[in-house]
Formats: structure tokens, C-alpha cells, sequence
């Protein structure tokens, strides 16, 4: 019997953004200069824009290039030979994009489950988060952690623990990441807070309602804000771009096809 090979953890876009700035090094871009646009990056490595964002991130993140909104991305330092080895904070990080697609499959999922086993102690727990959440917008409170509480509370909803811990472990993983804390941000201030509130709101009400499709979708849409926001925000060369992010999970009429 042939032996089963488990699939090694691939960062493709730790993979561009060190190939990135090899040619920086190399003097291909000098400082000031412009890097070529995202699209193109994308079509000369072969990979999805996605992928050239988390690259660029990491690049910006270590101080060689700034992200300029509808502008683009610029040289801004030459790192040395040794940039990696000086900085392994990112050694095996995933991206910002890759985490939000895992979130959006998994918690939509969870929403349509808590759908059905929520309690009424749940639901109301829900609702004051909520509650919480819009207080501390009002009054410009950043201190309170409403977002992460009621997706917690979700999955506890489902009265599975090893649901909930898996959500857990998504989550302590996205605060300790320091590309999605760059990018992350862009997003939290009082209008993006709104917004996410809005989208919060609609899941609980599918939850009141035990709608199983409802809060599915409700999760799913929310997800999918975040990510056209994120989307828009980090593509400074072509903020008009709509393309999905998760081509290979599409959703049609409420359901996976």
C-alpha cells in the first residue's frame, strides 16, 4: 500500500513577497518607485490578487514598501540580505484572506446549527452584546471586545464545545497575526464598526426567527462585507475590483453549489 503523504503548509504569498523583495534588493525597483500593479503581480506569478495582497502586506509590514490607497504601492526602503532571519515574526503565518475564508465557511455553518439549538439564555446573551457593542460605538469606546464575544456566543449556542473551541482557536490565531492586525486597522473605525453592527444585527434576528437558511446566510453575507471591504481598501490600484474571493465556494440562492 502506497504511503499517504500529508500535505505539507504551503504560504504562497510568503513565497511572492520574498521573491518580491529579492528583486527590490537586486535594484529592480529602486526607492520611490512604484511597484508594477496588482493584477499584473498576480498574473506573473499565476496566483489569485488575494495572495499579491497578503504579499504586499508582509512587505509593508516589515517597512519596505507603503500602500498607498488608489494610488499604489512604493518602494519606500532597500531591505538588507538578512531581512527575513532579523525578522521571523511571519514564519509560517497564514494570510489575513485565507483566515477570513476559513471563518466564513466554518461560522456560516455554525449560525445555521445555532439556529436550532440556541436557547433562550443564548438569544438573550446575544442581544445585549449587541446592546454593549452599540453603546461603545456611540461613545467611541474601542476598549470592549462586543465583535468577538458575539461570535463566541454563537458557537456556544450550538451547545457544541468542540465547535465553540474551534472558534476559539481561530480567533487567538487572528489576534497574534500581525498581517491581519495591519490590515484589520484599516476597518475599525466608528462607520466600519456600524456597519459590522448592521450585519450582526440580521444574524441575530435569523437566529430569533430559528431560520436555519437565514442565519446561514446572514453569517455568510457578513463574511463577505468584510472581505469586498477589505478587498476594496487593500487593492490600491484598482478599487473598482469586484471579484470574489472563495471562486471555488460559490453560493447560489442560499445554498453551496
Amino acid at each position: 500500500m502506497d504511503k499517504v503523504v500529508i500535505p505539507q503548509e504551503k504560504k504562497q504569498y510568503q513565497e511572492i513577497g520574498r521573491d518580491l523583495r529579492q528583486k527590490i534588493q537586486q535594484g529592480h525597483f529602486a526607492i520611490g518607485t512604484r511597484l508594477p500593479p496588482e493584477r499584473n503581480i498576480a498574473e506573473t506569478y499565476g496566483v489569485s490578487r488575494t495572495i499579491v495582497r497578503e504579499a504586499l502586506l508582509m512587505l509593508e509590514l516589515e517597512g519596505t514598501v507603503d500602500i498607498r490607497q488608489s494610488s499604489g504601492v512604493y518602494v519606500i526602503r532597500i531591505p538588507n540580505e538578512n531581512a527575513e532571519e532579523e525578522d521571523p515574526i511571519l514564519h509560517g503565518e497564514v494570510g489575513p484572506f485565507e483566515m477570513l475564508q476559513a471563518r466564513q465557511l466554518l461560522e456560516s455553518n455554525i449560525a445555521a446549527f445555532a439556529a436550532k439549538m440556541a436557547t433562550k439564555t443564548d438569544i438573550e446573551n446575544l442581544r445585549r452584546t449587541l446592546e454593549q457593542e452599540q453603546r461603545a460605538i456611540v461613545a467611541n469606546d474601542e476598549s470592549g471586545d462586543n465583535d468577538k464575544m458575539f461570535h463566541l456566543l454563537i458557537a456556544g449556542a450550538t451547545q457544541n464545545q468542540m465547535l465553540l473551541d474551534t472558534v476559539k482557536s481561530i480567533w487567538q490565531r487572528r489576534e497574534a497575526s500581525p498581517l491581519w492586525q495591519q490590515l484589520h486597522s484599516r476597518i475599525a473605525t466608528k462607520g466600519y464598526r456600524l456597519k459590522w453592527l448592521a450585519d450582526h444585527q440580521n444574524i441575530l434576528a435569523a437566529l430569533r426567527r430559528r431560520d436555519v437558511m437565514g442565519s446561514y446566510q446572514a453569517m455568510w453575507q457578513h463574511m463577505e462585507n468584510i472581505k469586498g471591504t477589505l478587498m476594496e481598501l487593500s487593492d490600491v490600484d484598482a478599487p473598482e475590483f469586484d471579484g470574489y474571493l472563495f471562486e471555488s465556494v460559490p453560493i447560489f440562492q442560499g445554498k453551496l453549489v
